[in-house]
């Protein structure tokens, strides 16, 4: 007896631009598949879609694999080869949400953290102290901009670092660093 086989991929996905360049893809690398069915969750955008099965067997049960990890910024692609067995509705679902979820269980996870913007501006003679704080805390640093006065460089911190980070660097500046926070990026 013939058995469908389903595979499961999970990516990053932060535009829905994103999500469909990996559909096409998985598409391109499995042409021969029955089905290519497919959910994404990014943020507050939410789409699904079926790819030929009966309506509401294939993609919704893979988005409520993804709400049910509790994952966001993903696209699940679901690719089926048809085994000559009919599911019926039920087990289209079980298969589907089936083996998404555990694609999704099993998977890495990537814990994505808001940071905060601090601007930094230091004169060449406090240089050294602002590249220590930089590698003394997780900041990732943005352009710097050299002028006659110094250097000016955009941080991103975790905002609970940003107190300890401002302080470090003023004790190491004696009070000479300038430092503008901007609210936490959401």
């Amino acid at each position: 007896m013939n058995h469908s086989e389903f595979l499961a991929f999970a990516q990053r996905a932060d535009t829905p631009e994103e999500a469909f360049s990996q559909l096409a893809a998985l598409k391109s690398r499995y042409p021969d598949a029955t089905h290519h069915c497919w959910a994404y969750q990014i943020g507050p955008a939410v789409r699904f879609h079926d790819d030929g099965e009966p309506g509401g067997t294939a993609g919704t049960p893979i988005l409520r694999a993804i709400h049910g990890q509790d994952v966001d910024h993903v696209m699940v692609v679901v690719v089926r080869y048809y085994g000559g067995v009919n599911l019926g509705t039920g087990g289209l679902m079980r298969a589907y949400g089936g083996t998404a979820a555990e694609c999704l269980r099993t998977a890495p996870r990537l814990e994505v953290r808001p940071r905060q913007s601090v601007m930094v501006r230091v004169a060449f003679e406090h240089v050294s102290a602002l590249y220590h704080a930089l590698v003394t805390f997780d900041t990732v640093r943005g352009e710097e901009a050299y002028g006659a006065a110094g250097v000016t460089l955009d941080v991103q911190l975790f905002p609970e670092d940003v107190p300890a980070f401002t302080s470090a660097l003023r004790d190491a500046t004696r009070g000479a660093a300038h430092i503008e926070t901007d609210p936490p990026e959401p």
